[in-house]
């Protein structure tokens, strides 16, 4: 039987194109299908639920997201329509039915407040195309990533600057927020991050920017609370020196294994989750190309593609199933400013 097609999207902020590549079951190789030119600066990515749109938001003005279908043969990206968006979003993310799409956008540094973080909540039309936003909130300062829960009951939003994640509840019919936040704080300075779901929808796992620590939640779907189970450290326990920089996290398929990217020492850390608590064990970190933002791993779960922010480069390592190691197999030139990678399996 053959392989189904593994294609990776990969937003270039400063040469504002998304590039897409095939990649090789066999050897993790990389092949240059299509070049997509964005209508700004593009960065976050994400996908619809049924893999047959591609969202990318621009963060460059006038601040919109750009939707396009994808072949289902080939991969190829079709632009449908550019839709306003109320901010420059870091983040953007579909809910579970393909029919709502959620962004955040930073609030700027100072002196240039008091302008506000927001939340938008989106309606995305039978045709995949996102409408112009019919809910924006504010929200905590530095908001940096939005995701809704698997069950799309509550919309989880982090805040850099003020050490929360905030969650507030979804009404999947009317595709609106509520006003009234269930917040779960960190340690001052941590600057929530990145965060993930477990699929079995019982865990959460956060990376935070500030002090590249992850914490582990135990999630309960019906309330929405998160409890703190542990915080570790990206930090090897026998290094010192600089301070670090939590980017990005991902799980493998089968949620046997965390990864995660830290892009002052260019280093992904991989951890072990235990099955029946949650819990992560660290088992290993490996070099990589400087400042990796972005990265993804195959829905097979055979391979991590690692974007090199500041080298224009994108790095495929082959995952051992047994240990979560990486092995370099092989790299590809890509645009400039390589920051975002999502991933699909045709057919």
């Amino acid at each position: 039987m053959t392989n189904p097609a593994l294609i990776a999207y990969v937003s270039c902020m400063h040469s504002r194109e998304i590039l897409v590549f095939r990649l090789d079951h066999g050897t993790g190789g990389l092949t240059q299908i299509q070049n997509v030119p964005a209508n700004g600066m593009v960065m976050p990515l994400a996908l619809s639920p049924d893999r047959r749109y591609l969202y990318a938001a621009l963060r460059s003005e006038p601040y919109r997201v750009s939707s396009f279908s994808i072949d289902a043969s080939s991969g190829k990206l079709t632009h449908l329509a550019d839709a306003p968006l109320p901010g420059s979003m870091p983040y953007i993310s579909v809910d579970r039915s393909g029919r709502f799409l959620f962004g955040v956008s930073n609030a700027p540094k100072p002196p240039l407040r008091p302008r506000k973080s927001l939340i938008s909540v989106s309606a995305i039309g039978t045709d995949g195309i996102v409408h112009a936003p019919h809910q924006v909130l504010p929200t905590r300062d530095k908001g940096h990533a939005v995701l809704p829960a698997p069950s799309s009951r509550h919309v989880f939003v982090s805040s850099c600057d003020e050490d929360v994640l905030l969650c507030r509840r979804f009404d999947a019919a009317t595709g609106m927020l509520a006003d009234d936040p269930i917040v779960a704080g960190v340690q001052a300075n941590a600057g929530p991050r990145h965060f993930i779901f477990h699929p079995g929808n019982q865990w959460l796992y956060l990376l935070n920017e500030y002090d590249a620590t992850v914490y582990a939640f135990k999630y309960d779907a019906d309330s929405g609370e998160l409890n703190e189970l542990q915080r570790v450290s990206l930090r090897a326990p026998d290094a010192a020196g600089k301070s670090l920089r939590g980017a990005d996290l991902r799980l493998t398929p089968d949620a046997r294994f965390l990864y995660a990217s830290e892009r002052n020492s260019n280093t992904l850390v991989v951890f072990r989750l235990d099955a029946a608590t949650g819990i992560l064990a660290r088992t290993g970190s490996f070099s990589t190309d400087k400042e990796p933002r972005g990265f993804n791993i195959d829905p097979q779960g055979r391979y991590l593609l690692a974007a090199g922010r500041i080298t224009d480069c994108i790095i495929s390592y082959a995952i051992d199933r047994e240990s979560g190691s990486l092995t370099e197999v092989a790299r590809h030139a890509a645009g400039r400013g390589p920051n975002w990678i999502e991933m699909v399996s045709l057919g």
